[in-house]
Parts: C-alpha cells; sequence; structure tokens
C-alpha cells in the first residue's frame, strides 16, 4: 500500500508517531540515506553515502555512523549531513553498534571473523575474534553485553563490553543475521536458514525458547511486550508475545524488509523495504500498518536508525 491507499486507515486509527522522530535510513542500491521525519511523514534529507550502506547508528546528539560494504568505509555524519571523519577499514564491514557511554563504536568484519573497536571519532581502538562471517552487532541495554550472530558458524559471541573479553559463544539455529537484546536482557537471534528466532540469557549461554516464525527472519525490535521479527522472503513481520514467547500473528508489510527499529515512545515500529524502497510504519498496539513512506532506493537500516529529534 501506498500513502494515499492508507488514507482511511490513518483516519481511523487517529493516532501520531512521537513528535519529532527520525528515521535515518541507508540505501544501499541508491549511495544515499534517507532522513525521514516520521511525524509528518515526509522525506527531511537525502544525503549522498557512497559505497552501497547498509549498516547504521544513531547518537543521540545527531551523529549517524553508516558502513557501506562496497569501499569498506565507517562514516560519521553530523546532523546536517557533512561528513565529520571517515575510516576505510581492511576487510567486509557490515554491522555496527554504538555503546555511547563509552564513546565507542563496534564494526563486523564479514571476511576475517571479528570486530573492530573504534572510537566515536572512528580511531582504532583494537580487534575482537568472534566465528566465521560475523553480521549482526547488539548491545544490552545495561551496557554490560555485546553480542554477534557469526552467520556461518551457526553462533553467537557474547563479550563483556567493558572489558571486551569473551564470556561465551552460544550455539543457535542455521546462519544467524540479525539480533538485538530485549528490555528484559533476553537475546533475539534471527537465523535466517533456519527460519526460526534463537532466545537466550546472555550470561548463563542458556537457549531459552526457539520460536519458529517467517522464511528468512532478519531484523529485531521490540515493543508494547512483543518483539517484531522481519521475514525476508515473506513480506511480513512476525510478532512473538515477550511473556510467553509464543508467536502471535505476521504482519504484512512491504517488499523484502530488513532493518526494523521502534520509535522513542515504544508506539510505532519502522520496518525498512529494501525491493520496495520505502518503510512501514507499523503501530506497536493495534498491530495494523499506518502509514508507508518513500525512500531512496534499497532501503537496509541494519543497525539502530531512530532517534528523537530535540532540536
Amino acid at each position: 500500500m501506498r500513502r494515499a491507499d492508507l488514507a482511511l486507515i490513518l483516519t481511523l486509527a487517529a493516532t501520531s508517531v512521537a513528535a519529532g522522530d527520525l528515521a535515518y535510513v541507508t540505501c544501499q542500491n541508491g549511495n544515499a540515506l534517507s532522513v525521514l521525519d516520521l511525524d509528518t511523514g515526509e522525506t527531511r534529507a537525502t544525503w549522498d553515502v557512497p559505497g552501497k550502506p547498509a549498516g547504521v547508528a544513531v547518537a543521540s546528539d545527531g551523529s549517524v555512523f553508516t558502513v557501506s560494504p562496497d569501499d569498506a568505509t565507517v562514516r560519521r555524519y553530523g546532523p546536517d549531513g557533512v561528513v565529520q571523519a571517515d575510516i576505510v577499514l581492511d576487510g567486509g564491514p557490515i554491522g555496527i553498534v554504538l555503546d555511547a557511554p563509552r564513546a565507542r563504536l563496534f564494526v563486523t568484519d564479514w571476511y576475517n571473523a571479528r570486530i573492530w573497536v573504534l572510537t566515536t571519532d572512528l580511531v582504532p581502538v583494537t580487534e575482537l575474534t568472534t566465528g566465521t562471517a560475523p553480521a549482526g552487532l547488539a548491545l544490552s541495554p545495561d551496557g554490560r553485553w555485546l553480542a554477534s550472530a557469526d552467520k556461518d558458524a551457526d553462533q553467537v559471541s557474547v563479550f563483556d563490553a567493558d572489558s571486551l573479553k569473551l564470556h561465551r559463544t552460544v550455539k543457535v539455529g542455521s546462519r544467524p543475521f540479525g539480533l538485538r537484546f530485549g528490555p528484559e536482557g533476553r537475546l533475539f537471534v534471527g537465523n535466517v536458514g533456519s527460519n526460526d528466532v534463537t532466545v537466550l540469557d546472555p550470561d548463563s549461554g542458556m537457549t531459552l525458547a526457539t520460536v519458529p516464525v517467517g522464511t528468512r527472519p532478519y531484523g529485531v525490535a521490540f515493543a508494547k511486550g512483543r518483539a517484531f521479527v522481519t521475514n525476508q522472503y515473506e513480506d511480513s513481520v512476525s510478532v512473538i508475545a515477550l511473556d510467553t514467547l509464543q508467536h502471535l500473528r505476521k504482519i504484512a508489510v512491504g517488499e523484502y524488509p530488513e532493518g526494523i527499529d521502534t520509535t522513542s515512545d515504544g508506539a510505532r515500529l519502522v520496518v525498512a523495504n529494501w525491493f520496495e524502497n520505502s518503510v512501514s510504519v507499523i503501530d506497536a498496539q493495534t498491530l495494523e500498518v499506518v502509514d508507508q513512506i518513500d525512500t531512496a532506493d534499497g532501503p537496509r537500516a541494519f543497525g539502530v536508525f531512530i532517534r528523537e529529534d530535540t532540536e
């Protein structure tokens, strides 16, 4: 559905996205980043981002970090879209997560089974060893744990985020790619090869549940006591109850959904539809799609891409 098709739904919903929320959507095919105003549903700006950007992390001060696999470059942009710093890495960068309190960034190296640790000024600090082909990264809400989805090893690597020491590795489903910590500290891992989500305790390494979802689950986000998982091959989002860890239903979205994130008030979720050049906005309470906003070509938004605009 396009915006015109959603007019009736919008009228009936009579709700609004958190005022001032902005989505920073990396658009791989278009070598761009779309800055979307989620209050108005309009594109506020389109930035040039070379190198087929995929990974993204936003900071509360308006800084935006992007990862471009084709030119192996991580860039830091200011709120105005001007590049403040960049670094070319000797490998295959893809996933990224920001550790704001420690002023650090973590970036996965798909080719060399490692994580680069950088300062937020993009100065290298150290490297961490992972399993083969690490993809997504996640930091726990309390800042204690860093986790990587090691796709070709069928495992997750869990590190102490302060000391940067490996805490443990945990076997999950087939070919994990995206992952995120839930509000209670459990780790949810989307396994694109086995079409399920592994839920685990990062401290003990215990698997708490394996939840079947749609085909090729990718990104994970949370709102209103539920987990939301994008299913790339089904053009849908699976909904999982956090109290029972049961699959509740699927929500139809755009074609080939990838990244997903939650608005600052927890009321909505935004899904990047890679093959449709749009994002779908889902009401977290009613589980209905209430808006669809066009982007530049090939939106991926692999990471945390929404922040509240405080300007």
